[in-house]
């Protein structure tokens, strides 16, 4: 085995030229038997020795290094201002007291960004590729950081490679090479030896290397070099670490946190001079001037806007929805249209046959799934031999076919497919017939084959059947009939003239009007030297069903009364889709169906014109899944498309919200996408586009709140000093109020479960102003509301510190009336329920609370300047709150009413 230390140098440099050397010398190598791989307890002896198959994130910030930067932070640099100015004006209790608030608000700081990042880690946890690989002679599947040197891989297109591996198998295998060496076109692999131990690696013909993705064929490959040892380590290319990413929306919050900070520093120093001039002690209003700007200064909104991202991607996580990067949960917010695959998305993935053509005659088959239970029998009940051309497309389907049945030791009526459902539900329709897959393939074992792909859907295999081969085909009708010259039909092999072509596709459109999907078989008895998939002869037509899940249509229609299209894209036929999609309810009137043949005709322009009235797409490739996001965002459409192949990468990276399948998609689907569905379930995104909804609203709540109370500080404070009046409150009162309601009120707002109605609106544009002209209204009148109060209770005080307690209190539970009105932009609070956030009725209760201690335990009333309040003076502040939220309750009631009134013509 290549040596291991704990220094991570160039793999040139520690080990040998495995490309230069024959696969049996590196199974020597690296103690290995190909045919059965590693044992778990070897596997588990080298992960301790080599470590996880990870790159080294170079960026990853330590906790305390996390703790640290709280401390350079703008805000933090002004409170330590105002403890320097209280120290150097002899005012120690003042200092003392800063330095505390400074050492929370740093810790509060910490916490919220620390569980920001577990949450993110956590979920990239969830969303690490696995691997399939042969261990103690069996295909088991890994995480892909569990694979070490000397695991023998198993590669298919669709497949990321987790690690650099020495081929030792390879059919039609075609590597992506960019990600490493730049090469533009996927490159051919094979497993012979090179001569050359120095060839660079663009040219190690028989290496695949970690981060390439497998684009056509499969292979095998015995794992040489793991984690930062790769070749992608070499070069330091961190593909799994995490992205610093910063939203459009925490840019669009920064840029107004400047503006706010910017008139708010303005109107401190008109504070400032204002109390000079009225002969206020020049130390004292320093000290308030700083206060008012720590509280009016929003500098942590980008902050809490990344955590309530974390926190809600949390929670989509929980609901199957995998987010890996945070641009992404703004995003659902916004979708328009979201095109979705049929086939798993929408339906069930349990395909079973149910319908087989052969001679002219149709078979129906009995029982669902793959529980090998039924019969094929004629339609109509007539009793008839069973044909040979049924005989060839059960061993056609067979055959050609990378399938497999597995059936549990401990509950043998249970039943999985391993691999294709499509190809699985072939293999129960030959059990059902008697025959034996395993048996079958043994006798005729495969020698060559042509891969399907998305592009030419079809597939065919070489067999081995001694004197005489056999090739076996499945695909489309319409694909596979164009490489046929034959038909065996009524009883006999027939030429594939035009009419029988047409009778055959008139079972094709007979089978997809019941909602089937329809797949064609072919073969043929010797191979010579023309290419497998060329001059076949059709053997008849399979007829499959996939039922859609119970839940999408409900999914269908909510997105629709969200103001949502649906768009279906499927590979099957057209009428196969509109029975779906006439099921799920997703056709509007007007709406109509598209083929891939249709939509290759047209010009972007008549496409831009057309997308908005197509909601099916049949018969389509990625390739045009890619022209159609283009041409719905030409539009001004906000995008989130499905996909889970290799192709369907570009779509999904082009596409708004890029959303790939979990379970059946492959590992270049899920780098490309923004969104990974862990259940592959239609109803899935809806409920992240919900998720995305409700984080966005409860983020425009904490902005609501935050603005309202910093106004209302602001306002006591200006118009108190430009009338005459005692300063209303001191510095540390200042701070101690803002910290309060910049704490656990203001994040308790992003646990608000959402209007009901949240999916009863249209989307919103991810272009418009988070402050709406009726939300800046809205600040300013209950701003100006808030202050007023606050100074009406202030003058009931009988001395300066009465009522500067008052004015204190005040403002304070004032803050948490304002907080709770805030929890709904339209509906009354008696409508959502008071107790519907159990986190905000918390926080509300510790805030009042603290704010009991401060005016009522003595040594927090000497260090605040407080004192204790009459039962009729704590009335005077609680009638200030209850106002405020009485106040913000009127105004719905007078919006709602407006709102209901017709508009003059």
């Amino acid at each position: 085995m290549p040596p291991a230390d704990n220094v991570t140098p160039s793999p040139a440099a520690v080990m040998p030229a495995w490309h230069a050397m024959d696969a049996a010398a590196v199974a020597a190598e690296l103690q290995v038997d190909p045919a059965l791989g590693l044992s778990q307890s070897e596997a588990a002896q080298r992960l301790r020795q080599y470590g996880p198959n990870e790159l080294e994130e170079s960026h990853r910030r330590s906790p305390l290094m996390m703790l640290l930067e709280q401390f350079t932070s703008p805000l933090v640099v002004v409170l330590i201002a105002a403890a320097v100015a209280s120290a150097t004006l002899h005012d120690i209790k003042d200092a003392i007291v800063i330095g505390v608030i400074l050492l929370v608000n740093a810790t509060v700081g910490f916490l919220q960004e620390y569980r920001a990042d577990q949450s993110m880690r956590a979920l990239k946890r969830l969303t690490v590729p696995h691997v399939r690989v042969r261990r103690e002679g069996a295909e088991t599947t890994v995480a892909a950081t569990a694979v070490v040197p000397g695991d023998i891989v198993l590669l298919q297109a669709g497949d990321l490679t987790p690690a650099d591996a020495r081929l030792l198998t390879a059919a039609n295998l075609r590597v992506d090479e960019a990600p490493l060496t730049g090469e533009s076109e996927p490159v051919e692999k094979t497993p012979a030896a090179l001569a050359d131990p120095a060839l660079p690696v663009a040219e190690r013909t028989n290496m695949v290397h970690s981060g390439t993705a497998i684009v056509y064929g499969r292979g095998e490959g015995i794992v040489v070099a793991t984690g930062m040892r790769t070749e992608l380590g070499a070069i330091a290319t961190a593909l799994q670490s995490a992205e610093e990413t910063e939203t459009p929306l925490q840019r669009r919050l920064a840029d107004l946190g400047r503006t706010l900070a910017i008139w708010a520093l303005g109107l401190c120093v008109v504070i400032l001079v204002a109390g000079v001039l009225r002969g206020q002690p020049l130390g004292e209003m320093v000290m308030v001037a700083i206060a008012l700007a720590v509280a009016a200064i929003p500098e942590g909104l980008p902050a809490v806007v990344t955590i309530a991202l974390a926190l809600g991607a949390r929670r989509m996580a929980r609901r199957n929805a995998l987010v890996r990067s945070l641009p992404a949960v703004e995003g659902l917010g916004s979708v328009t249209v979201i095109c979705t695959d049929k086939t798993g998305t929408l339906t069930r993935n349990e395909m079973t046959v149910t319908d087989v053509v052969v001679d002219g005659q149709e078979w129906e088959v009995t029982g669902v799934g793959c529980q090998p239970v039924g019969e094929l029998r004629p339609a109509g009940g007539d009793a008839l031999a069973r044909p040979e051309a049924l005989e060839r497309l059960l061993i056609a389907g067979v055959l050609c076919n990378d399938a497999a049945l597995s059936h549990d030791p401990a509950a043998p009526d249970q039943c999985r497919v391993l691999g294709d459902p499509t190809e699985g539900a072939l293999l129960t329709l030959a059990v059902k017939a008697g025959l034996d897959p395993a048996g079958l393939r043994e006798r005729l074992p495969r020698t060559d084959e042509v891969p399907f792909d998305s592009e030419r859907k079809r597939m065919a295999t070489l067999h081995d059947g001694g004197d005489r081969p056999l090739v076996a085909a499945k695909g489309s009708p319409e694909t596979l009939l164009a490489v046929c010259r034959r038909a065996y039909w009524g009883g006999a092999e027939r030429p594939l003239d035009e009419a029988l072509g047409g009778e055959i596709l008139g079972h094709v459109r007979e089978l997809a009007s019941r909602g089937r999907r329809v797949l064609a078989l072919a073969d043929r008895r010797d191979h010579g030297e023309r290419p497998l998939d060329s001059d076949l002869t059709l053997v008849g037509l399979v007829g499959i069903i996939d039922p859609p899940r119970p839940e999408a249509k409900a999914a269908v229609a909510e997105c629709h009364s969200a103001g949502i299209r649906t768009v279906m894209i499927t590979g099957d036929h057209k009428l196969t889709a509109q029975a779906i999609a006439e099921e799920l309810g997703m056709l509007r009137p007007g709406d109509r169906a598209l083929t891939g043949q249709e939509l290759d005709a047209l010009s972007p322009q008549e496409l831009r014109a057309e997308v908005e009235h197509v909601s099916i797409y049949a018969r389509v490739t990625p390739n045009h899944k890619l022209r159609l996001v283009e041409a719905l965002q030409d539009r001004g459409e906000i995008a989130a498309m499905t996909g889970d192949g290799v192709n369907d990468a570009p779509a999904l990276r082009q596409a708004d919200i890029g959303v790939a399948m979990g379970l059946a998609g492959t590992d270049v689907a899920r780098e490309a996408a923004r969104l990974v569905l862990a259940d592959d379930n239609f109803a899935t995104i809806v409920a992240a586009v919900r998720e995305g909804r409700i984080i966005f609203d409860n983020m425009r709540k904490f902005l609501r709140f935050l603005l309202n109370t910093n106004l209302a500080e602001i306002l006591t404070m200006l118009v108190a000093i430009l009338a005459g009046w005692p300063v209303p409150l001191t510095a540390l009162q200042i701070l101690w109020v803002n910290l309060v309601t910049d704490g656990l009120p203001a994040l308790a707002l992003g646990f608000e479960p959402g209007d009901p109605d949240i999916m009863r609106r249209r989307p919103r544009d991810p272009k418009a102003s988070l402050l709406s002209l009726g939300m800046m209204r809205s600040i300013l009148i209950h701003g100006a509301v808030m202050a007023a109060l606050v100074l009406l209770a202030m003058r009931l005080g009988n001395d300066p510190v009465h009522s500067q307690t008052i004015a204190f209190t005040s403002l304070a539970l004032a803050q948490m009336a304002n907080c709770i009105a805030c929890r709904a932009e339209q509906k009354l609070i008696i409508e959502i329920g008071f107790f519907s956030n159990p986190h905000l009725v918390g926080a509300v209760t510790l805030t009042v609370l603290a704010q009991f201690a401060v005016v009522y335990l003595p040594f927090l009333q000497e260090a605040f300047k407080t004192t204790a309040l009459s039962a009729t003076e704590m009335g005077y502040c609680f009638g200030v709150s209850l106002m405020v939220f009485l106040g913000v309750e009127l105004e719905k009631v007078i919006l709602r009413q407006l709102r209901r009134q017709p508009r003059r013509s």
